[in-house]
């Protein structure tokens, strides 16, 4: 580009989507005098889910704005705790976050996953048709302009993707309220009405179920109480109290480990 010159500075939780060259402070950046603000900091790496403000010589401008030569362009990353409004908090995953998903929904929180890859544009038309925040690593993904809105996963380890994703968002907690496996309600559910999907041993082991009412899958208090109570209760000390829980079981029997 032969246009106007600005100098560029990414916040530093952003300067990750820049090649190296561009992390610095106040880096000059070349544009074609009609290109929108939003444009360049895209062509510059960050996918604007992850803009907050941008200030122009100081002063707050829309991502329409038109930079001018000689102005210096500071591009800060989104606020915590994230407002999304327009819809209740509702997530939609992409194929890689599969785990994530799961410990989401075992927290509660409305998070929608596929098993399989239905491609960029179907997950982008499904975010925008059920207004839910899709979450990737994936930055393109991110760039689809029919999202509703997106969010990129920092991490690629479990444990600090729920932070993230907690922190960023905020979303009330109602541990045990979930399928992990389809993300649909849980209600309490008797013996009898759900011993024939039972294994004799669980049936002798347990009293107290939860049954899935979308997909019906039926929950106990399984081996991996300890390791799922243990999810529960560090993301509800670090990120507020929890929901009023229904009288569900507190571990998932027939579900893999988040």
């Amino acid at each position: 580009m032969n246009g106007p010159c600005i100098q560029l500075t990414l916040a530093p939780e952003l300067r990750l989507f820049a090649s190296p060259s561009r992390r610095a402070e106040r880096v000059p950046t070349a544009t074609d005098g009609a290109s929108s603000l939003g444009h360049v900091v895209e062509s510059a790496g960050v996918p604007l889910t992850e803009v907050g403000r941008l200030l122009v010589d100081g002063r707050e401008v829309p991502v329409s704005y038109v930079p001018r030569d000689g102005q210096s362009v500071e591009v800060l990353g989104v606020e915590r705790p994230q407002p999304v409004p327009g819809a209740p908090l509702r997530f939609l995953l992409d194929v890689h976050l599969g785990t994530l998903a799961r410990r989401l929904r075992l927290l509660g929180v409305d998070a929608a996953y596929e098993n399989e890859d239905i491609g960029d544009p179907a997950l982008a038309t499904r975010s925008a048709a059920e207004q839910r925040v899709l979450l990737s690593r994936d930055r393109g993904l991110l760039r689809r302009r029919e999202l509703f809105a997106g969010a990129y996963v920092y991490s690629d380890n479990p444990d600090e993707q729920v932070r993230d994703v907690l922190g960023r968002f905020a979303p009330a907690l109602a541990p045990w309220s979930r399928c992990t496996a389809c993300n649909g309600r849980l209600h309490q559910a008797d013996k009898d009405s759900v011993g024939d999907r039972l294994e004799h041993g669980t049936q002798r082991s347990y009293d107290v179920f939860a049954q899935c009412g979308d997909c019906d899958r039926v929950y106990w208090r399984g081996a991996h109480h300890a390791r799922l109570e243990q999810i529960v209760d560090e993301a509800v000390a670090a990120f507020g109290t929890a929901a009023d829980r229904p009288a569900t079981p507190d571990s998932a029997g027939r579900t893999r480990t988040p």
